[in-house]
């Protein structure tokens, strides 16, 4: 049969995450259904289907699919899933939230956060704050998969897949969506940024978080991350945390200031191409994955590499 695989999106936008999915999805070796299901989310479908390997987009237009609710989400994906041998999804939000349901109603267990396909039934995924990794064999009927897609190259252009719309599933009404409070910001997203500048609880405060790392940050055009430390002092808000229990990041070049580099930071962005780390302790356990590293004040050295990146510009 085939994979399905659960688009990110928002409104009528391709999330990122969906292009890196694709990839692990159609590792599996059978055809790619993407499903996009949402208020008018007519764009994302268009450019679903012009991602290489897609077979066929899956369009489904409903208020209930607005918010992302995962009840109305499962009823749906479970009236589909006689049709694929596997769902796919990225180890999102919209992923983390709607797959465990998914699993649970079919009876089968979810195979979580997965960094390697080496089969269709055989996967590999990081286990104790990505110290080890662990190969998982499934001998469930269906797959669920989430996919830490930090671990993936985006699937490109060049595909011309039909869309088919197919009509809502009945709304079981057991939540119903309340509100929302949306951080809007002209930075790039954490999750997808090329360049991530952090901060850890060296830096003192939220002013000097905001006084030192901001202006990098600009410099390189970043986006802005923090270690859990750093958050939970107060100096930079939760959607930033970089981390086990935060964000997974595997940018270009991974910029850390005052972070000390405990595993559980290191899991959400020792996959980073090129990582610099400043920090005044010469023993942080930061300098054990950093490409780059520099013993020195960061209060000194952030101001001296904004000025040199300045110049290069």
């Amino acid at each position: 049969m085939a994979t399905l695989l659960l688009a990110d999106h928002h409104e009528d936008h391709l999330g990122d995450a969906t292009a890196k999915a694709l990839t692990a999805a159609r590792a599996l070796g059978a055809p790619v259904h993407v499903l996009i299901a949402g208020k008018a989310p007519r764009g994302a479908a268009d450019a679903a289907a012009k991602l290489e390997g897609v077979e066929k987009v899956l369009l489904v237009n409903g208020e209930s699919y607005g918010h992302g609710l995962a009840e109305p989400f499962a009823e749906l994906i479970l009236g589909l899933m006689g049709s694929y041998d596997a769902l796919v999804a990225s180890s999102s939000t919209t992923g983390k939230n709607i797959l465990p349901r998914v699993a649970a109603k079919l009876d089968v267990m979810q195979i979580s956060d997965i960094t390697k396909v080496e089969g269709p039934d055989t996967f590999e995924r990081p286990i104790y704050a990505g110290n080890a990794l662990q190969t998982v064999k499934s001998k469930d009927p269906k797959k669920i998969i989430t996919v830490r897609t930090a671990s993936f190259a985006p699937t490109g252009d060049g595909g011309s897949a039909t869309v088919e719309e197919i009509s809502a599933a009945a709304d079981p009404a057991l939540s119903s969506f309340v509100g929302e409070d949306l951080t809007k910001s002209d930075r790039p997203e954490l999750g997808s940024a090329k360049v991530v500048v952090s901060g850890g609880r060296a830096l003192g405060s939220a002013e000097k978080f905001k006084e030192v790392i901001e202006p990098l940050a600009d410099a390189f055009g970043a986006a802005i991350g923090a270690s859990r430390a750093a958050v939970d002092a107060g100096y930079a808000p939760n959607d930033q945390q970089v981390g086990q229990t935060g964000k997974i990041v595997a940018p270009e070049l991974y910029v850390a200031l005052g972070i000390s580099g405990a595993i559980q930071h290191l899991a959400g962005m020792k996959d980073s191409k090129v990582i610099v780390a400043i920090n005044k302790d010469e023993d942080a356990p930061i300098f054990q994955v950093a490409d780059y590293g520099l013993v020195a004040d960061l209060f000194t050295a952030a101001p001296e590499l904004q000025a040199e990146l300045a110049k290069a510009k």
